[in-house]
């Protein structure tokens, strides 16, 4: 049984979340300070009586801002529920009394008073000129807005939400507010352009004349002319998201079910791809297979064939994909084939079953939740995608690169741009439905809270010929086009001049010596570390909003789950080039004003890559048996505790995924990072970008490579840091060894 909590009057949380309002309220700058929140400067310029440093508190006194007054009342309700039980009602009604006018009042007042006071027509009208004005949220106005957020729910709890269970419902309105203020507020005030017509007004006429035209939707390749980008993109994914799939599955049974000696290797060369900005990969496939490229002139001299341009189109974007979302899978599969029972196929062949059947019958089966995910993945990456589409594609357009037009081209249309994300959208979200639709409602769980010894049995040699095979051959050519992104960063110009320098390292990372210490002279410093800083700070919190998110869609039943569980994916499905451009919208006006620092890019990645923790967690998290949680329940342990020692230990597969993931794609991101730089936080990605518009090749191609060695020992550090799942198996060395 539970611990009964009605009888303490003690309750260490809800002060916890007191004290913090209080200390938002009066001792923290309540609007965003001048040089950013990592910035501290403040603390020695005019704090606290400065107006654009001082704490709520200090405002009011002073007879300005004086809209936060009322804030005072809902900071001052909670005191009363302080020693009362929590089964008394008036403590769950003083709680949620107090969660929701303090919530409800900062974000009136905060979209209500902008930067030229009130921010609607009728708001004048209503109390006349306002003659002051606000600006962006502070460290005191998110704190006290979080303390707001959590007294709500903890009042919701104290009602017997979730069997009054204060962690999950927290963590529910928690990651439903963030997702809200960060995904559906600046893609829905982003859609809204869909609508607008050129003097401003709203239309449905603008947005169905767009829909139908026939750029998008056009059929000509039924009869040899261009299909429209929304077929391209849809024929495009399903190949993408099928191949990927295939491949990932390939490589996680070579590392788990062969006895190749050189797993560790394997691993490591799987993931390179999404360690390298996507027009590296593109710009090698062009080195080796375009017009004049190294593959294609052997072959036009060993066979006397005239060198086409076969790779610009449909089959260069394929393989660049393929090639660059392959680990994606394998980080999603190798979590799942790992954590498939082997006592259930040791089972299977004591019934005298064959390797083939138990493969077939029992471990493929088991794999479903993986696949799925692997393929959705696949699907929504190829989707979103438009870096290699750009330096692939030729006359083959998608949707992402007639989104990129759209938005940073001479016609800068923001309705078309809205309206084609609203296809891709409804493509993706089609997947995501589809794949819900094939697992269905069957269990999948191979982990419980049983001893489980067992070894994995290696695969049928029918299966292991073909499987090795494709792998050793993908890896083979990942390798080739790894050498020549290597090779083509120390000669002198690419494809023309290939005298070998090391110039274009010490241009970009050159360190010297003054009277200071140590001088980083290089030109790519600056954004080298800013990206490093941004990349580390954002890993572990979208591994954390993720994983979390995980944990209450496979263990929480609530009202809006299926809501729930579409945000969590929404961002995923929305082309970087889309967010960057609604977060320039949303978030460069008050109450969150965070363009040009460094806080957007941070949200932007965390939000961005939030999915691949969902879906690595949801795929772990489907093979661990509910006993575990129940045990830990009924022993005494709250679900905060469950959750961090019993189901967080057997999660490492998928916290690494999530880690490595989003690490390495905050460090290459190019969409939406286009748009959300500053002078002041300039990114890897688009330093480079520069160099590739300035024809300066070498120097990219240097700096993408130092990127892939910085990552790949970042990697190395987090899978050294997460660990191995150990849940008490032989290994296959082991086992091998004995025999």
């Amino acid at each position: 049984m539970r611990t009964d909590t009605t009888k303490k009057t003690t309750h260490p949380v809800l002060i916890f979340w007191i004290i913090a309002g209080w200390v938002g309220f009066c001792l923290l700058p309540w609007y965003m300070v001048e040089d950013g929140l990592w910035s501290f400067g403040w603390l020695l310029d005019g704090y606290p009586f400065d107006t654009d440093y001082a704490p709520a508190a200090f405002l009011i006194a002073k007879g300005e801002k004086l809209w936060l007054a009322p804030l005072l009342i809902a900071l001052a309700l909670p005191l009363l529920a302080l020693g009362r039980r929590k089964s008394d009602p008036v403590y769950a009604r003083v709680l949620i009394l107090a969660g929701a006018l303090g919530f409800g009042w900062l974000i009136a007042q905060g979209f209500g008073i902008g930067l030229r006071g009130f921010a609607y027509d009728w708001l004048n009208a209503l109390f006349g000129e306002l003659g002051d004005r606000q600006f962006g949220m502070g460290y005191g106005a998110m704190i006290c807005a979080s303390a707001f957020l959590f007294l709500l729910t903890q009042g919701i709890a104290a009602r017997g939400a979730i069997n009054g269970d204060v962690f999950v419902v927290g963590a529910i309105g928690g990651i439903i507010t963030i997702v809200t203020a960060f995904v559906f507020f600046p893609i829905a005030k982003m859609l809204f352009a869909a609508f607008i017509t050129e003097d401003g007004a709203y239309s449905i006429a603008v947005f169905f004349a767009k829909f139908f035209d026939n750029r998008l939707w056009g059929l000509g390749c039924l009869w040899g002319a261009r299909c429209g980008a929304a077929w391209n993109s849809l024929f495009l994914a399903i190949a993408v998201a099928f191949l990927t799939t295939l491949l990932g599955l390939a490589f996680a049974l070579v590392v788990t079910r062969s006895g190749f000696r050189y797993k560790r290797a394997l691993r490591a060369l799987t993931v390179l791809p999404i360690i390298t900005p996507p027009f590296v990969i593109g710009l090698a496939l062009i080195l080796l297979f375009g017009l004049s490229g190294s593959v294609t002139q052997f072959v036009s001299d060993l066979f006397g064939v005239q060198p086409t341009r076969w790779l610009y189109g449909m089959p260069g974007v394929l393989i660049a994909q393929t090639l660059a979302f392959t680990p994606i899978a394998f980080l999603v599969l190798i979590g799942v084939v790992e954590g498939v029972s082997p006592s259930m196929e040791e089972a299977a062949q004591t019934l005298r079953a064959n390797k083939w059947q138990t493969f077939r019958t029992v471990s493929l089966p088991l794999m479903r939740p993986g696949l799925a995910n692997a393929f959705l993945l696949g699907f929504i990456e190829s989707m979103a995608d438009f870096g290699n589409p750009l330096v692939l594609g030729g006359n083959f357009d998608v949707l992402s690169t007639e989104i990129f037009f759209a938005i940073v081209g001479a016609q800068y249309d923001q309705g078309r741009a809205a309206v084609l994300a609203m296809v891709l959208l409804f493509f993706t979200l089609s997947a995501f439905y589809a794949q819900r639709a094939w697992l269905g409602k069957k269990s999948y769980t191979t982990v419980t809270g049983k001893g489980d010894a067992g070894v994995h049995p290696l695969m049928p040699n029918g299966l292991a010929i073909p499987v090795i095979g494709v792998a050793f051959g993908w890896a083979l050519f990942t390798i080739i086009v790894y050498a020549m992104i290597l090779y083509g960063s120390v000669v002198e110009l690419w494809g023309v001049d290939n005298s070998l320098t090391l110039k274009h390292y010490v241009t970009a990372f050159a360190i010297g010596m003054n009277e200071h210490g140590i001088h980083w002279a290089g030109s790519a410093w600056d954004s080298f570390w800013t990206t490093i800083m941004i990349a580390a700070i954002a890993a572990p919190l979208t591994a954390a909003v993720g994983l979390i998110a995980a944990y209450l869609l496979t263990r929480q039943s609530f009202a809006g789950k299926d809501a729930f569980e579409f945000g969590t994916m929404l961002s995923f499905a929305i082309p970087g080039t889309v967010i960057g451009v609604s977060y320039i919208l949303a978030f460069n006006v008050p109450p969150i004003e965070i363009t040009g620092t460094g806080v957007i890019l941070v949200i932007s990645f965390v939000f961005r890559n939030m999915p691949v923790g969902v879906r690595a967690g949801i795929a772990s998290m489907s093979q661990l048996d509910r006993s575990l949680d129940e045990s830990s329940l009924t022993l005494g342990a709250n679900s905060w505790q469950t959750f961090r020692r019993v189901i967080l230990p057997l999660l490492r597969p998928a916290i690494l995924a999530a880690l490595v993931y989003s690490f390495v794609r905050a460090m290459t991101a190019i969409s939406a990072v286009i748009f959300l730089v500053s002078a002041e936080y300039d990114m890897a990605t688009s330093y480079i970008i520069g160099r590739v518009e300035n024809n300066d090749y070498g120097l990219a191609i240097a700096y993408s490579t130092t990127l892939i060695f910085v990552m790949l020992a970042a990697v190395g550090l987090l899978q050294l840091l997460v660990g191995r799942v150990k849940i008490g198996r032989r290994t296959q060395h082991a086992t091998e060894k004995a025999q």
